[in-house]
């Protein structure tokens, strides 16, 4: 075991702890049983407390048995932006045995109709502004029924906050196969007994890759309680606790170290559906938000408000994130500001958030931080597989209780991505790195094809496949480009068929991406070319490309 960090060890953490044997669920059932009055969610100046919490996730539960016949280990489809009926709907899927198949709200058709295939699901539970993108998917073989839910049902409708525009969106006229949020909850249902344990699956979260489609990483109870415990125990968490939760709860980061650590703890979110600068400035001093978990734009952002003061985040014990690196001076004048560091971490959707963190005692700028509890990481060289040691750059592998199982029918790619080594099982990050004499880690380059826009990871070879589907492009191959704001952003190299050339342009093809994929995934860049660079057996020569753009940025000598 590499354990040079441990001389660097956070005071007062355990270096290795017994991971609860329960499913996630009933931590909301400890929470509300200790804490009944506690709010556990603040949204736009209304309230839930974990007692209404378990009490609407438990009818919710048992309307999606009795009415929607979800039975033990059935997929649910989770198509929703933070919001209090995210929270229940979650939680309400594992109350009735199910398994949460959440799906990032900015997808659009044809990537959904990939979850419903790929997972079978039958049942979807969605935001009410997302119904038209997967309605129609009613009428395709498998999804049979919509649950729909309007966030503004859960606000204060006195509340001076300022609301998203889609809040204020009609109801949608009633067609077969949808249900209102409410109709579920009045039904008044019991769910049966609880029956998942630690090892059913719990969560399949999608994460794209090298090969085109979307991939289902597939967490159990005991995978997922593997980061939720550790929120507690890595940053000393308590009750006490107030998070600003504006990552997205679909995102593993939200998901786990905001959603369910805070209900782990019993703990308060403070949640924002769509990221507000202004708003999040008013809501850190009106609830004083204890602890923000965020990507590095966040800050910038917030940084560059004319309302920004030198106490406007004088509340916060804590804050943190990942996705990105916090540029140096940006994470100086917040240490100048408020005393604390930005502490960033590293993790994936296969390891349920973070394998690696600072911690605040001793974090260092720019830099992973070192394996977590209950962790064991190294480097490896990915050709030979042998071990490397301090300052050698190599593939970083993780083993640990938040590892994943395998991918969702596909055991292929299982395979490709663990190895045996030192008698343990590690999973394969794809991810270039080293650690410095203290075994701190640091992040050096994608092994993966990979482009990083403001922490949303876009995966070229599914932007590919869905460009193909343009009648007017012959081939395209995305690669990352320069952006001063979102560090990089997503550009698509298109040869396009003969009878099109000279009568499309660039921006049009901009246009039909943005119809047909997710906002953070479109290319903001096409540049048109007469033939993409290919190998002796003709594949795309994508790193030519990159290696040509990267260039164009390169400082002069």
């Amino acid at each position: 075991m590499q354990d040079r960090h441990y001389k660097h060890w956070p005071a007062g953490v355990p270096k290795r702890f017994p991971l609860p044997e329960t499913s996630l669920c009933y931590n909301l059932e400890v929470a509300a049983a200790r804490y009944p009055r506690k709010t556990a969610i603040f949204f736009y100046g209304g309230e839930l407390s974990f007692t209404a919490l378990r009490a609407q996730a438990d009818a919710l539960a048992g309307y999606l048995q009795q009415d929607c016949g979800v039975r033990r280990g059935d997929r649910v489809l989770l198509y929703m932006q933070n919001s209090p009926q995210f929270v229940v709907a979650y939680y309400a899927i594992l109350r009735a045995d199910a398994v949460v198949v959440p799906v990032n709200p900015m997808n659009l058709g044809a990537e959904l109709e990939h979850y419903v295939s790929d997972a079978g699901t039958k049942l979807a539970i969605c935001g009410h502004e997302l119904l038209p993108r997967i309605a129609p998917l009613l009428a395709a073989p498998g999804l049979a029924r919509i649950i729909w839910a309007h966030y503004a049902d859960y606000i204060d409708p006195a509340t001076d906050l300022p609301l998203p525009d889609f809040f204020m969106l009609p109801a949608p006229a009633p067609v077969p196969g949808l249900v209102g949020w409410a109709e579920a909850l009045a039904a008044g249902r019991v769910p049966g007994p609880h029956l998942a344990g630690p090892d059913d699956l719990a969560c399949l979260p999608y994460t794209s890759g090298t090969t085109g489609n979307p991939k289902g990483c597939m967490h159990t109870h005991r995978t997922l309680m593997g980061t939720v415990a550790l929120a507690g125990v890595w940053a000393r968490g308590s009750p006490d606790d107030v998070s600003l939760a504006v990552v997205p709860f679909f995102h593993i980061t939200g998901m786990q170290m905001l959603m369910n650590g805070s209900i782990y703890l019993g703990a308060g979110i403070v949640v924002m559906t769509r990221w507000d600068r202004e708003l999040a400035l008013q809501l850190i001093a009106r609830y004083r938000v204890t602890g923000w978990i965020n990507i590095p734009t966040m800050v910038i952002d917030l940084f560059a408000s004319p309302n920004f003061k030198s106490d406007s985040l004088a509340s916060l014990r804590g804050i943190a994130g990942g996705g990105a690196a916090m540029p140096e001076a940006v994470a100086k004048r917040l240490h100048d500001l408020t005393g604390l560091e930005f502490c960033e971490g590293y993790g994936l959707t296969e390891t349920a958030a973070p394998t690696h963190s600072n911690h605040p005692s001793r974090p260092k700028r720019q830099c992973l931080g070192i394996p977590i509890c209950n962790t064991d990481s190294r480097v490896i060289d990915p050709d030979t597989l042998k071990e490397l040691g301090p300052g050698e750059t190599g593939e970083i592998i993780a083993s640990g209780p938040q590892v994943f199982t395998g991918y969702w029918n596909n055991p292929d790619a299982t395979r490709a991505a663990f190895i045996q080594h030192d008698g343990k099982r590690f999973f394969r990050t794809g991810d270039l790195g080293r650690y410095d004499e203290e075994g701190y880690y640091f992040i050096v380059d994608r092994l993966k094809r990979m482009i990083n826009a403001s922490g949303f990871k876009v995966w070229p070879a599914e932007v590919e496949v869905l460009m193909f589907g343009h009648p007017d492009i012959q081939e395209a191959c995305v690669i990352g480009a320069h952006d001063a704001y979102r560090g990089e952003t997503v550009k698509a190299v298109v040869v396009l068929k003969a009878a099109s050339k000279g009568g499309v342009r660039p921006e049009d093809i901009i246009a039909w991406c943005k119809a047909h994929m997710a906002a953070y995934k479109y290319p903001r860049i096409v540049e048109f070319v007469d033939s993409l660079p290919k190998s002796a057996t003709g594949k795309v020569m994508w790193r030519q490309l990159q290696e040509q753009e990267s260039a164009r940025v390169a400082p002069i000598a």
